[in-house]
């Protein structure tokens, strides 16, 4: 369990990793930059730059800042987490089924056992209060890898592959379960109208087509007829990306001609992602009056900003550790050498730092500038806090042994660029 795998594969998510640290660290300064405007004599100034209407009404687009925010930029996001979901199945490492099994069952273990946990707490203050158990479900891969740099661990590449591709999976659920759950007056007509340009857009990505003009046009309307079907606007992204392609063009009887379409657009849109559209939606989203700790007293009195805390930092810990153990006990799996199960343990607890995704589902669930979904935003703050600082000391008691790891990952004696574990 938790092998290093290929060194193509490795090479692809140390890449990706460095990235999202990137995105990681713009994430934080847009969260903080929100939460001490929000908190400034400034205020008003921050509410009204969120609540400014840009848009065609006639189109039903007249949509504030801050929806936009959620509704389009975080469709990039999830275009983005479509494409990475694809490729891994497609041609990563988890194309194999006994790989794909430890990612998939610890992602679905740390989703149900956060709502479960939230559930429980939450099932004194009414069915209102329980619409949000999604809420502390999701991870923030960004966030988290940003939280690896800051303690400057050195995770070995089986780490490393397993945080990401457990994130990976994590995405595609809670796209799932914002479909399903999060729909609200559905109007299967135009959801219907959206398979149109979604299709065409298709049809020209499976032939190659790279033309910005054609395929732009294509996605905004896509994104546009599904946001007035009712479905959140972001579940576009997300089908969009299923159409990519993702083996590599080829040359008529020769070799491999480049990237396929799905590595092409990820490589162009994943810094668009990480750097603009996540930043932006945590600067408009993140921003929450606390009033000081009587403020932050009553709202962590709120079954629901207790719930998400627990579901975090408990729920997330629990579910992910338990689901990798109880497979390695059924099917007799042991660890790769090298690793324990408490490293294990820190990235479950590390993956209980949840901001955008949880900051969107309590967004659905509770409503913008609701006094509930100023909780929502406290509670996932705190959780993910709380989160962070417990992996901090799990992960660096650790980072003897990580380095050692690394240095043998590294190692390269016969300087042909393939580290020699690869080739052992």
């Amino acid at each position: 369990m938790l092998s290093r795998g290929s060194w193509a594969e490795t090479s692809r998510v140390t890449e990706l990793l460095r990235q999202e640290t990137v995105g990681g660290a713009l994430l934080l300064v847009a969260a903080v930059v929100a939460l001490v405007w929000a908190n400034s004599p400034w205020e008003s100034a921050y509410t009204s730059l969120k609540e400014l209407t840009v848009g065609p009404a006639a189109l039903h687009l007249d949509l504030s800042l801050a929806s936009w925010s959620a509704d389009g930029l975080l469709a990039i996001f999830f275009f983005v987490a479509g494409l990475e979901v694809k490729r891994e199945f497609v041609a990563g490492d988890l194309r194999e089924p006994r790989r794909a099994a430890i990612p998939v069952l610890a992602a679905v273990g740390g989703m149900a056992v956060p709502a479960v946990v939230y559930v429980l707490v939450n099932l004194v203050a009414g069915s209102v209060a329980l619409q949000g158990w999604a809420i502390p479900t999701a991870t923030d891969i960004a966030f988290a890898v940003a939280v690896l740099a800051v303690i400057s661990t050195h995770l070995p590449a089986a780490l490393r592959t397993f945080l990401l591709t457990l994130a990976v999976v994590d995405d595609l659920l809670a796209i799932t379960v914002i479909a399903l759950f999060y729909t609200r007056a559905l109007e299967p007509l135009w959801l219907l109208l959206a398979l149109v340009p979604i299709a065409a857009f298709g049809v020209l990505v499976q032939r190659r087509v790279r033309s910005w003009w054609l395929l732009l046009p294509l996605a905004f309307v896509a994104w546009a007829l599904v946001h007035a079907s009712g479905v959140h606007a972001t579940v576009a992204g997300v089908l969009l990306a299923l159409t990519v392609p993702v083996a590599r063009s080829q040359a008529a009887g020769g070799p491999e001609a480049g990237p396929g379409m799905a590595e092409h657009l990820e490589h162009r849109l994943r810094p668009v992602s990480a750097g603009f559209a996540v930043p932006v939606f945590a600067l408009f989203a993140a921003g929450v009056t606390v009033g000081g700790l009587t403020g932050l007293r009553e709202a962590l009195t709120d079954p629901v900003a207790l719930g998400i805390v627990a579901g975090l930092v408990v729920g997330k810990a629990v579910g992910i550790f338990c689901s990798t153990y109880l497979l390695s006990r059924f099917t007799r799996a042991e660890l790769d050498d090298g690793l324990s199960w408490i490293d294990v343990f820190g990235l479950a607890v590390l993956a209980g730092i949840g901001f955008t995704v949880s900051l969107l589902i309590g967004e659905l669930a509770f409503g913008p500038t609701s006094l509930r979904d100023d909780h929502v935003k406290i509670g996932v703050l705190v959780g993910s806090v709380v989160a962070a600082v417990l992996a901090t000391v799990v992960l660096r008691a650790r980072n003897r042994v990580y380095r050692a790891i690394c240095v043998d990952e590294e190692r390269d004696d016969d300087a042909d660029g393939i580290p020699d574990v690869y080739q052992s």
